[in-house]
């Protein structure tokens, strides 16, 4: 076993696909930050509101005011230089830094192909994504023709484990047996042309939630196989296209379908360089020298132990909700960084008290002076949400001069098609209850069962 992975970290493979990977990757995540400004969503979502909902143990992340608009330009500078292959380190490092940080200034705003950006472009950190065809390169006088296996197969391994854990996701018995949300969402969509008419009916929904499974758990294996590749690509597409038309999820489709082209072999993404190199007249013969690029010994054994812990950390992270007690789903304990996607429709509302606790009196909280609409809606449906803003309150009140400041909430929160059903303890007083990794047990259980993984 160990000759065979020596062998296998000895091998090299053309620089091509990885080159067009970084130029694809760059255009979009400039595109996405260009829509993401013309669209005044850092406005909206950042500069606007008077609260911020913070992840645990990084509450110190926040937008800094109308400077959130520098952080905006840096990552989108940054992707530029990313696509040019120019200063590429520097580039990703501060691409990473620069759109990480814009993830986790608000909770609100979380989604998983945000968090796939991130992790994707962590990794591109430690791969040689400008030896070959980048202003790199042409600057140094020195192309690669030929880079080390596993820096592209690592790109590989890591949409595989997107797509194939959201395939495992949707094995659960509200997917599966209830076609749930799906059957929800689907009729709202009666207005699109030509398919609006089939999505009331039942039948529809329950093809779109089989299909979505197996595609999910079969498409990675299927881009691998290279007699299904093409057939696989068009899968991608189609149901890319059509997740896009149906529901409104920003770039994410059109990121994966780029970042799918990897799989195809190089003699494809040189085709991809030569019609570049045609328009934009590259001498794409300089890069093309067949030299290869090796790491040195010491450099090759912390980069691959960097990305292999980094690897191991996906393989796992997604499978810490058996920790807890309770419904998933519900509780949403272990439910984020999962790519559990699109696979509950939760709707609720809460309604905050403030209590005297020595004199019993009370008053209740109108959440629109301190929240937008979408904050409120995000909030009402997640436990952890609930505990910041209950706790946020509290030092409010209390800096207005109230005593002995008690919260309590009453909630209600309808799941999958479900009646709704009490959320939150109205008992319990949220202001005195310490955010942690552990199980809350102030969420009253699921009357239900959702079965499977």
């Amino acid at each position: 076993m160990n000759l065979t992975i020596k062998q296998y970290f000895q091998k090299h493979t053309e620089a091509a696909p990885l080159a067009v990977f970084r130029i694809f990757f760059g255009l979009m995540m400039l595109i996405s930050i260009v829509r993401f400004y013309s669209y005044g969503w850092i406005d909206k979502l950042y500069i606007q509101p008077k609260f911020f909902f913070s992840y645990y143990g990084l509450e110190c992340i926040k937008p800094i005011g109308e400077y959130t608009y520098l952080i905006f330009l840096i990552c989108a500078i940054s992707a530029v230089f990313v696509a040019l292959g120019y200063q590429y380190k520097i580039a990703i490092i501060s691409f990473f830094l620069s759109f990480t940080y814009i993830e986790l200034m608000d909770k609100t705003t979380y989604l998983n192909h945000y968090y796939f950006i991130s992790l994707l472009s962590f990794l591109m950190i430690f791969l040689p994504a400008n030896a070959y065809y980048s202003i790199d390169a042409k600057q140094k006088g020195v192309s690669f023709q030929k880079i080390p296996k596993w820096t592209i197969d690592v790109i590989k391994l890591l949409l595989g484990i997107v797509y194939f854990y959201a395939g495992l996701a949707k094995l659960n018995s509200d997917w599966l047996i209830k076609a749930m949300p799906l059957k929800i969402w689907l009729p709202s969509k009666y207005d699109i042309p030509l398919l609006g008419e089939l999505m009331h009916q039942e039948w529809v929904h329950y093809l779109f939630s089989y299909t979505g499974a197996i595609y999910d758990l079969t498409i990675p294996f299927l881009l691998l196989y290279k007699r299904t590749r093409i057939f696989a690509f068009a899968l991608v597409i189609i149901f890319h296209v059509l997740t896009r038309v149906l529901f409104p999820i920003g770039m994410f489709p059109y990121i994966m379908i780029v970042s799918t082209l990897i799989f195809f072999d190089s003699g494809f993404h040189h085709k991809i360089l030569r019609f570049i190199s045609t328009i934009f007249k590259i001498d794409k013969e300089f890069f093309d020298t067949r030299k290869t690029l090796f790491f040195t010994a010491k450099k090759e054994k912390i980069v691959v132990s960097i990305v292999s812990v980094f690897l191991v950390i996906q393989l796992l992270l997604p499978f810490r909700y058996v920790l807890y007690p309770g419904e998933l789903f519900w509780t949403e304990e272990g439910y984020r960084f999962s790519w559990r996607v699109m696979l509950m429709e939760k709707a609720g509302y809460a309604n905050f008290k403030i209590v005297d606790g020595k004199t019993g009196m009370r008053f209740y909280v109108d959440n629109d002076d301190f929240l937008t609409a979408f904050q409120q809606k995000q909030m009402a449906t997640q436990p952890d949400f609930i505990l910041e803003y209950a706790q946020y309150l509290k030092k409010h009140f209390e800096s207005e001069g109230h005593q002995n400041v008690q919260v309590f909430v009453e909630s209600y929160v309808a799941l999958n098609g479900r009646l709704s059903s009490q959320y939150i303890d109205p008992k319990v007083d949220l202001g005195k209850q310490k955010e942690s990794f552990k199980h809350k047990t102030w969420i009253i259980p699921l009357k239900d069962e959702i079965k499977g993984l």
